[in-house]
């Protein structure tokens, strides 16, 4: 309908582990076929659209605005069922949200996005975590899912294309051809897409209230690995919200030559993109810094902490915020 704003799941057709999602989402629900949008296959279910991308996602940018100029329908929030690959090749159950932000204009672009950005971290993100370690945890050995005990789960942090204006997040299934097929994670991962979006007529999870959600905390990680350690630590509890996590990678540095030279690199760029995004998604929310302050250097510690307090933004270990709740 005209106007309406709509949540849009986006299926990557040639990711067999996106498209598993997609089947189960499907016998899910009674979806209903919609006229093809950009000649490509689009369903519809209450307030959510499916749009099947035969031939990727990552470079395919503005899918939201891309959508509305086709429908007429506002796009809310964008879900990326989708696979992971890693060399470890461990079976793994992700959530991350995406963005480039370490990347200057100019350089490669490998796995789309836009140089030196993020779009809106897609608020769910927490209390799908939360979610996912529930539904996990509860499995027994009955379920006939008991093979799902072996996957690892995790939050990543963000990284990689599309570019959207919309909160946006990727559900992934990992990490080789080996479990990308997995029936049971896919079911796994789209019974949290389906309930998570109140499409099985329940109240749904994870959605950011302006009003009842005003000044409750919304955590940007600063440092550390692709998997988020701090992340997952401070998502799975209740009244902690995620918005971009920032490895170290996402933060370059460039040592000052002179002493009193300020600290180039990407690094300010990195957090600034951060914060302005992770903004957009939780309006009224309590933006606290959360730092591996280990994997920083001296000078680079004092180069966080100079910012942040220009930003105004508390910068704190897991134990201070946890004392928050």
């Amino acid at each position: 309908m005209e106007g309406q704003d709509i949540i849009l799941i986006v299926i990557n057709g040639s990711d067999i582990a996106s498209t598993n999602q997609a089947d189960k989402l499907l016998e899910m629900g009674n979806w209903q076929v919609l006229e093809d949008v950009e000649n490509k296959i689009a369903y519809s279910l209450i307030n959510v659209r499916m749009w099947i991308m035969p031939d990727g996602v990552l470079f395919e940018d503005d899918l939201d605005l891309r959508w509305q100029k086709e429908t007429g329908e506002v796009v809310s929030e964008v879900i990326f069922p989708s696979r992971h690959a890693a060399a470890s090749g461990q079976a793994s159950l992700t959530i991350h949200p995406i963005g480039i932000t370490g990347v200057v204009e100019g350089e490669e672009i490998r796995y789309g996005g836009r140089a030196g950005d993020a779009p809106p971290p897609n608020p769910r993100i927490a209390s799908w975590w939360r979610e996912l370690n529930r539904l996990t945890n509860n499995i027994q050995a009955s379920d006939g899912e008991n093979d799902l005990k072996r996957f690892e789960l995790s939050l990543e942090v963000t990284h990689h294309g599309p570019w959207l204006s919309s909160p946006s997040l990727f559900i992934e299934v990992g990490s080789t051809a080996e479990t990308w097929h997995h029936q049971g994670a896919a079911n796994l991962l789209a019974r949290i897409i389906f309930s998570g979006l109140a499409l099985d007529g329940g109240a749904g999870f994870g959605k950011w209230d302006e009003d009842k959600n005003s000044g409750e905390l919304v955590v940007i990680t600063l440092g550390g690995g692709h998997y988020a350690p701090r992340g997952n630590l401070l998502g799975i509890n209740e009244g902690i919200w995620i918005g971009h996590m920032l490895a170290n990678y996402a933060l370059p540095f460039i040592a000052p030559d002179l002493d009193g030279e300020p600290v180039m690199g990407q690094w300010k760029n990195s957090i600034d993109a951060a914060i302005k995004s992770t903004m957009k998604s939780f309006p009224g929310g309590k933006i606290i810094f959360s730092w591996d302050k280990k994997s920083f250097k001296g000078w680079q510690r004092q180069a966080i902490r100079n910012r942040a307090a220009e930003l105004e933004i508390p910068l704190l270990n897991s134990k201070s915020i946890l004392e928050m709740l």
